[in-house]
């Protein structure tokens, strides 16, 4: 190959091949990383995109081989506001991205049931998918389910809740454990100086999100305000009928709650709770996302704050992710980053 190739102002895949002294069919093979091109050939032909300052346009591409991308959302099934706005958000999605050649997709496992999860995963055809968003618990069989995808050139995103020990490629969410610290600053600040208990309402302490919220909360409850005490958390399985059984017992066995972080779903069952067992003093409430049912909490002063991520940001965050990762493109991660929101009665959003 040529050293002296002067940079052309259009570069084509013919330049690239005549400079690397390979053929059309070589280059399209490295440009779409298929098997078949010896080591040395791949350096060549890389060799020459970037003397050449060759710019691969993936919508043409994609275009002229008249190729659909698809991406499967796998999302837990439950009695859960939040996961009903990411499936609307990705209904919505998918009409608008019709014109981009783009499927959406989404399918219902049980909450908390690495096995179906697992399950859900491993029934996805590689041939007929791109990429796949999990929101779902950490285990080995999880793992184990994502790398079969990997292996199959599948791009694979766990959303909300990370699974970093997998061989995902990225994770779209808030930072948990910042959301956890987040939720124990605003809800010590909300309460007085004087000794009391706090609740932690969770869904479960196997899944990984509501572990790393608990350790976050407990971080900064403990470094800045030691004379509230922390209760083991509340396991309500993401389910307000659970949660509504559990609550008469948690206040019967400590009257002094001053506060409650609810860390997970579920809130409908202490919201009933709370219209059931009228309270002189009600604690403090910090919650997570803004659905309709904590929007309506908020704004009658049963809620103190909600604590949020975007659930159009998230599936817009994820689609754009696994295309990219399908056209071996940059991601923007500023782009991505998704936000910790923070909601109060005075700043809700019309």
């Amino acid at each position: 190959m040529k050293q002296d190739q002067e940079p052309l102002s259009n570069p084509t895949i013919n330049d690239i091949a005549r400079v690397a002294e390979v053929s059309l069919a070589t280059v399209d093979r490295v440009l779409n990383a298929r098997p078949g091109v010896r080591e040395t050939t791949v350096k060549k032909v890389n060799s020459a995109i970037a003397q050449l300052g060759y710019v691969r346009d993936s919508a043409a591409a994609n275009l002229a081989r008249g190729r659909v991308y698809h991406f499967t959302f796998i999302l837990p099934s439950n009695d859960n506001e939040f996961i009903s706005l990411l499936e609307t958000q990705i209904t919505q999605l998918a009409q608008s991205l019709r014109h981009e050649r783009t499927k959406l997709s989404f399918v219902r496992v049980a909450a908390f049931d690495p096995i179906e999860l697992a399950e859900a995963i491993g029934a996805i055809d590689p041939q007929k998918v791109d990429g796949v968003a999990v929101f779902g618990p950490e285990t080995p069989s999880v793992r184990d389910a994502i790398a079969h995808l990997k292996a199959h050139d599948v791009s694979v995103v766990s959303l909300v809740a990370d699974i970093p020990s997998s061989e995902r490629d990225n994770y779209v969410g808030v930072d948990n454990v910042a959301a956890g610290r987040t939720a124990a600053q605003l809800l010590g600040r909300f309460l007085s100086r004087a000794p009391g208990k706090v609740l932690v309402l969770t869904g479960s302490m196997l899944a990984r999100d509501h572990l790393e919220r608990r350790l976050g909360f407990d971080e900064v409850m403990a470094r800045d305000f030691p004379h509230l005490a922390v209760l083991a958390s509340l396991e309500g399985r993401d389910d307000p009928d659970l949660i509504q059984r559990l609550l008469p017992g948690a206040f019967e066995d400590n009257p002094d709650i001053v506060g409650i972080y609810s860390s997970a779903a579920g809130n409908d069952g202490l919201l009933r709770y709370f219209a059931q067992h009228p309270m002189p003093n009600r604690p403090v409430v910090v919650a997570h996302e803004l659905t309709p049912l904590s929007r309506d909490a908020l704004a009658k002063g049963v809620f103190d704050c909600v604590i949020s991520q975007d659930a159009g940001h998230l599936v817009r965050s994820a689609v754009r992710i696994m295309r990219a990762n399908s056209d071996r493109l940059p991601i923007n991660l500023a782009q991505e980053r998704i936000r910790i929101d923070i909601y109060l009665k005075e700043n809700m959003p019309p």
